[in-house]
């Protein structure tokens, strides 16, 4: 036993065996490596497609996507194209160029719906109306409240005839449809804070549009947006005035013109 492990101390300590041992496990290194390499940028990877010529601003739609394969090489050499149709159904065209028949996607034309520069407009109930609430830094809570979460509004008022302040929830869970700045562009895009807010925009019913602008131009009446926690929004309650005193006091200072 002593005599084999003597022989193989000497085979191994020989320096012409080390070389040759280790030139042959480099050019299997190599051999491999080039072949897993070769292997990998050969491998076929599914790919969507459009199967028509898509306009800008159109919804992409499942049955609007085709797949065809294509070289792996492809997908490394251009990290833009979009495999994953994921990132792609129920997205939009970009309003900047539309997407030719056969041509694959880019990250760069596809955008999400609340990217798109008219989105606050965009698939609206009908009896809806857009309103816009003027804020600021103050009143967004240097800008943490965010598009699609569900918040409250509160209206302040003074009463002329009590001399007292009043103060409650005018609006009850009211979803946030997009924050924009002062030139209209959308702001808290993946929730990163990245402007200055001037406007919030909310998807109303015509009777609350009504109240809200009505309120606009009641010199003592102020609306107040107020966030709530994310179990808040994930319970999407009905959007209800919550206080009719303070909504009569609102009304009251309006005058209902017939048809």
């Amino acid at each position: 036993m002593g005599n084999k492990f003597t022989g193989i101390k000497k085979f191994l300590s020989n320096k012409n065996t080390v070389t040759i041992v280790c030139v042959i496990l480099g050019v299997l290194v190599l051999y491999f490596g080039y072949n897993f390499r070769v292997t990998r940028s050969t491998d076929p990877v599914r790919v969507p497609y459009a199967k028509k010529t898509l306009d800008k601003k159109t919804k992409i739609t499942a049955e609007l996507i085709g797949y065809t394969n294509v070289p792996r090489s492809l997908i490394s050499t251009s990290k833009t194209i979009l495999t994953n149709e994921k990132d792609i159904i129920n997205k939009y065209v970009s309003y900047a160029t539309p997407i030719p028949k056969n041509s694959y996607f880019y990250s760069d034309v596809i955008m999400r719906e609340e990217q798109m520069p008219d989105y606050a407009f965009m698939n609206m109930a009908d009896g809806y109306t857009v309103y816009s609430l003027k804020v600021g830094m103050e009143t967004t809570y240097a800008n943490k409240i965010f598009p699609n979460t569900y918040i409250d509004l509160y209206a302040k008022a003074n009463d002329s005839s009590s001399k007292k302040i009043m103060f409650a929830r005018l609006i009850e869970s009211i979803r946030v449809k997009a924050v924009k700045d002062s030139r209209g562009v959308a702001l808290l895009e993946n929730g990163v804070n990245n402007g200055s807010p001037s406007a919030m925009l909310f998807e109303v019913p015509n009777d609350l549009f009504n109240l809200l602008k009505i309120a606009e131009y009641v010199d003592d009446v102020e609306i107040i947006p107020v966030p709530r926690n994310s179990a808040y929004t994930a319970s999407q309650g009905e959007t209800t005035v919550d206080n009719s005193t303070i909504r009569d006091y609102i009304l009251s200072h309006a005058v209902t013109i017939s048809e």
